[in-house]
C-alpha cells in the first residue's frame, strides 16, 4: 500500500511527511522544483503483531507497513513543474491512494490560509490531468479510425472516454461515475488521478489546532480528513523520550502519533484488513483489501504459494487468545483449512500449503 501526498507550494507537506515518517528531509519556504520525491515506510502499529510475537518467539517480528512518498509541491504557470511533470506523473499515478496537504497556517508569504480553495485548486488540477490524458487517448483513438485501424474493442473504449470526458468537463471526478465492470476494467490502465481514493491533510499550527470544526466537517461531507498540527508534530517526531513526547501530545490533546492516525485512516480509506504468519521464524502482519481471497493472500505473500495453492490451515486471532494455544485452537474444532476462494477476515492467521 503506498500513499501520495501532493498539495501547494508551502502547504507543509514536507513538515507532514518528516512528522509521519520522523525523518528530516530538507523543508523550504518556497516552491521547491525538485523532481525526486521523499519516500518512506511507516510501520502499521498492532498491538496483535506484538502478542503473537510475545506467544511465539519468532527469530523476527514485521509489522505491516504504509509507503509515503512526499511529491514536490505543485507550481504554478506553463511548465507545470513539479506534480504534473513528466518525471512524477508516473509515479504519482502508481500511488493507491493520494493524500491532499492543504495549509491552515500563516506563514507571512501568502495571503491568510484557504484550505477549502486550496482543496477546490487542487481538485482542478487532478481533475486537468485526466482530462488531458483521456482527451490524448480519445485522439490516438480517432487517428487510427481514419486509417481504417478502428475494432470493436476501440470502439467500446471510444463510448466509455467520452463519457469520461463529458464527466470531467463538467467538473466531476471519475470516481463518482459509475461504471460497469468491463468499462471500469478497460479503464484501469490509465490510473486516473480522480479515480483514486482521497483524504485531505488539514495542516495547522499550535495555535488553531483543534479549533477548526467548522471547516473539518464541511470537508467530511466528501473525504475523509485528518488534522495535523505539523510543525509541532514534526518536531515531537525528532524527540526519542517517549514519556516527554506523551505528555506534549495530551497537552495539545492528541491521542495517537501522527503516523498512527494516518495509518488508521489509509486502511479505512483503502478497505484493507490484516491478517498474519507465524512461527518460529517469524510473525508477519500482512495487508489485504477487504473481500479478497485467502489465493490473493497468498500471493502477497509470495506468488509461489499462489501459483501452488493447495489449501490454507487458518485460524483467528481472538479464538488464539482465548484458548491460548494452536493446540487448543485445533482441539476445539477452531483450526480450519480453506480452498482458494475462502474470503480472509481481518485478524485471521494464516499457513499456506502449497506444491510448486
Amino acid at each position: 500500500m503506498n500513499i501520495g501526498l501532493i498539495g501547494l507550494p508551502n502547504s507543509g507537506k514536507t513538515t507532514i511527511f518528516n512528522a509521519l515518517a520522523k525523518s528530516e528531509a530538507q523543508v523550504s519556504s518556497y516552491a521547491n522544483s525538485k523532481s525526486e520525491p521523499n519516500r518512506a515506510m511507516l510501520e502499521v502499529a498492532d498491538r496483535r503483531v506484538v502478542t503473537l510475537s510475545e506467544m511465539y518467539h519468532p527469530q523476527k517480528t514485521t509489522f505491516a507497513a504504509i509507503e509515503l512518498i512526499d511529491f514536490a509541491g505543485l507550481t504554478q504557470g506553463a511548465a507545470r513543474e513539479g506534480l504534473f511533470s513528466s518525471s512524477s506523473m508516473g509515479l504519482i499515478k502508481a500511488t493507491d491512494a493520494l493524500a491532499l496537504v492543504v495549509q491552515n497556517f500563516p506563514d507571512g508569504l501568502t495571503e491568510p490560509p484557504s484550505p477549502l480553495q486550496d482543496i477546490e485548486k487542487l481538485e482542478d488540477e487532478l481533475l486537468i490531468s485526466d482530462l488531458i490524458i483521456a482527451e490524448n487517448r480519445l485522439e490516438r483513438i480517432e487517428k487510427a479510425d481514419r486509417q481504417g485501424k478502428k475494432t470493436n474493442l476501440l470502439e467500446i473504449e471510444e463510448k466509455i472516454l467520452k463519457k469520461i470526458i463529458d464527466h470531467l468537463s463538467n467538473n466531476r471526478a471519475i470516481r463518482d461515475l459509475k461504471l460497469a465492470g468491463e468499462s471500469e476494467k478497460m479503464i484501469r490502465g490509465f490510473q486516473f488521478l480522480t479515480q483514486k481514493p482521497i483524504m485531505i491533510i488539514i495542516n495547522s499550527d499550535e495555535n488553531n489546532f483543534g479549533d477548526n470544526l467548522d471547516l473539518l466537517q464541511k470537508i467530511e461531507n466528501r473525504y475523509q480528513v485528518i488534522e495535523f498540527a505539523g510543525k509541532f508534530e514534526m518536531e515531537l517526531s525528532q524527540l526519542n523520550d517517549q514519556d516527554e513526547i506523551a505528555l506534549f501530545l495530551a497537552d495539545m490533546g492528541i491521542k495517537e502519533s501522527a503516523k498512527d492516525r494516518l495509518c488508521t485512516v489509509a486502511y479505512d480509506l483503502l478497505g484493507y484488513i490484516s491478517f498474519f504468519t507465524v512461527g518460529a521464524d517469524e510473525v508477519r502482519a500482512w495487508s489485504l483489501r477487504q473481500g479478497e481471497s485467502v489465493l490473493a493472500a497468498a500471493g502477497t505473500i509470495h506468488t509461489d504459494l499462489a501459483r501452488g495453492f493447495i489449501r490454507a490451515e487458518c485460524f483467528s486471532y481472538d479464538d488464539l487468545i482465548a484458548h491460548g494455544s494452536e493446540k487448543q485452537v485445533s482441539e476445539k474444532g477452531l483450526m480450519r483449512l480453506e480452498g482458494r476462494k475462502y474470503v480472509v477476515q481481518d485478524g485471521n492467521v494464516l499457513n499456506i500449503r502449497f506444491n510448486v
